[in-house]
């Protein structure tokens, strides 16, 4: 039962009796290149007493570093499942029945697998590097597992993972960036790093931080329409340079790169998962030509367009 592995592993190797546990929900993406998941909900037995725990996994091969990579765990329990909607209770009409039989408790399984080629962008490149900037550019030498404590930002993140209401396109454009962010805020806790600590002052403010989160926001819902700065500061109504500040701070990389980063992992989903063709890509994030998007997409990634469609076919 390779299921049950996954939950053993994360939740302290503890024993989930010998009941056949039942899939409620998977979902998973297997791109080349990208960043690859897999979220599953299995239904939580009474007996069955399982903290929330997280877990990093570094593996790090200095003979052979194609086979490098940053994984993430979790074992979150506490959500329940509606089988009638396939989504969270409180959005259905169920919400208000204690004793409705389509509720049902449960245990969620999350798993992030990272290349090293998508984690260069976190790198600060300092000289004086700390134990993240180390793991983030597989400067580390040795491989390891930690187990994460599940941090207030992280157990948001993953909240937002789960209890989203997206689908499709969108779902795989929510993804894609919620991940980015739950990478950074597991390093943070990693560190230890419990606290909101800002070098910018003006973050301390939440309305302040609230517009950066907006400004995130807006940028994922115009993927294929680009926004400059100066309009997208307007949008959200906070100084230029105020944003571009805020923004690499809060989530770890500049507006631009942020961007191109959500659309390049888009344009994978769109090639390799719903098999697009190269033209209907371009389009729809909004180059001006084929070449514009096929050398954004060989700079971002190291393949041409048309070779990520080969590894599909």
């Amino acid at each position: 039962m390779p299921e049950h592995a996954d939950i053993l592993e994360i939740a302290y190797k503890q024993p989930l009796m010998q009941s056949q546990m039942q899939l409620l929900m998977h979902k998973e993406k297997q791109i080349p290149g990208s960043v690859n998941y897999s979220i599953k909900r299995y239904t939580k037995e009474t007996q069955w007493n399982i903290d929330d725990t997280g877990m990093l996994i570094y593996h790090t091969e200095k003979n052979n570093p194609a086979n490098n990579y940053l994984q993430l765990k979790f074992c979150v329990s506490g959500n329940v499942y509606c089988r009638e909607k396939k989504m969270e209770c409180d959005y259905c009409k169920y919400s208000s029945s204690k004793t409705c039989v389509e509720k049902v408790d449960s245990v969620d399984v999350l798993s992030f697998s990272f290349s090293p080629s998508y984690l260069k962008q976190f790198t600060s490149g300092k000289k004086n590097a700390t134990l993240s900037d180390d793991v983030l550019s597989f400067d580390h030498t040795t491989s390891f597992s930690k187990t994460l404590p599940l941090c207030g930002k992280t157990r948001m993140a993953i909240e937002a993972l789960l209890n989203h209401t997206y689908t499709e396109s969108l779902e795989n454009i929510f993804l894609n960036a919620q991940t980015q962010i739950l990478l950074l805020y597991s390093m943070d806790c990693m560190m230890g790093d419990q606290e909101e600590k800002f070098s910018c002052k003006f973050l301390a403010n939440e309305a302040d931080r609230e517009k950066i989160t907006n400004a995130r926001a807006i940028l994922l819902q115009h993927i294929g329409e680009p926004l400059t700065i100066k309009a997208l500061s307007r949008k959200v109504a906070i100084n230029e340079c105020y944003l571009k500040k805020g923004f690499k701070e809060l989530f770890g990389t500049t507006i631009f790169d942020f961007y191109q980063t959500q659309r390049m992992e888009h344009a994978k989903y769109l090639l390799y998962d719903k098999g697009l063709s190269v033209t209907e890509v371009s389009s729809l994030l909004g180059y001006s030509s084929i070449s514009h998007f096929s050398t954004a997409f060989k700079k971002h990634t190291g393949i041409k367009p048309c070779e990520l469609l080969m590894q599909h076919n």
